[in-house]
């Protein structure tokens, strides 16, 4: 089981581990801004003097810059998959066993990233499906889901050395198919694990605990982050955490927890 919430009548999971004090929040440093949800459009004001003008048509609304520059019409996990290739694009694939790209329902409403695989994930090509990974399925299956009707990938494809945090020339390398995953899948949440994959998503070097379960707005998704199930393992008592912020998911997304069997 995940988690139990002692004063709680809906929970069903198993209890935090007592007597770990909790993780103590790591300084920040100065750091960019996330990007806003909305944009304020400054009122005009015309004098009373002015010449009565035609109205201005604003341009029909449609995807920023950005995004449009970003994004491949017509793209499908197929096609991204085969774009990566065997990767040979950092210096990441010398030590891997397999590339690993991601795992799940292609039309899921709901995706998990993760940082990058572990040694398990590296033996099986597969995500999260070592410790924390079994972890995670049970995070997933607390929401009343299974692991099938959900996307799990990672930022990066191929193993850190010594399950290390990734280089910043390894992320800016692998992203972008990260990003075309998510494209193409179209999910309605996307839920980072961990600091790395959400100051890849959101661009941003503010500390995770700063946002983590907020809501946050991606290319017209809503998007939370929280921490990493490796995270969860050396501190259990965050799992409480944890469980708030996906309880906010489930909400979302129209989700009950399955009702606790009687046994």
């Amino acid at each position: 089981m995940f988690y139990t919430d002692r004063g709680a009548r809906d929970a069903s999971f198993a209890e935090v581990d007592a007597g770990v004090p909790a993780p103590a929040p790591t300084p920040v440093e100065k750091e960019h801004a996330l990007p806003k949800p909305t944009l304020k459009t400054a009122a005009v004001k015309t004098s009373v003097t002015s010449p009565v003008l035609p109205p201005i048509v604003a341009p029909p609304a449609g995807p920023s810059l950005f995004d449009a520059v970003n994004k491949i019409v017509d793209d499908t996990l197929l096609k991204v998959r085969e774009d990566l290739g065997d990767c040979t694009r950092c210096k990441l694939h010398k030590g891997r066993n397999k590339l690993v790209f991601g795992d799940g329902n292609p039309k899921a409403e709901l995706v998990f990233v993760g940082e990058g695989p572990g040694a398990d994930e590296d033996m099986q090509g597969l995500p999260f499906v070592g410790r924390a990974g079994k972890l995670l399925t049970q995070m997933i299956e607390a929401m009343g889901l299974q692991r099938r009707d959900v996307y799990i990938c990672n930022v990066v494809k191929c193993r850190p050395p010594e399950n290390r945090a990734p280089e910043p020339d390894e992320v800016s390398t692998c992203s972008p198919y990260l990003l075309r995953q998510i494209d193409t899948i179209q999910p309605k949440v996307i839920v980072c694990l961990g600091a790395t994959a959400a100051k890849t998503i959101l661009n941003t070097t503010r500390g995770i605990s700063q946002f983590r379960g907020q809501w946050l707005e991606w290319r017209g998704r809503k998007l939370m982050a929280t921490y990493h199930p490796a995270y969860l393992l050396r501190n259990p008592p965050a799992k409480a955490d944890v469980w708030k912020d996906l309880q906010k998911v489930m909400a979302e997304l129209g989700l009950t927890p399955p009702k606790k069997s009687k046994s």
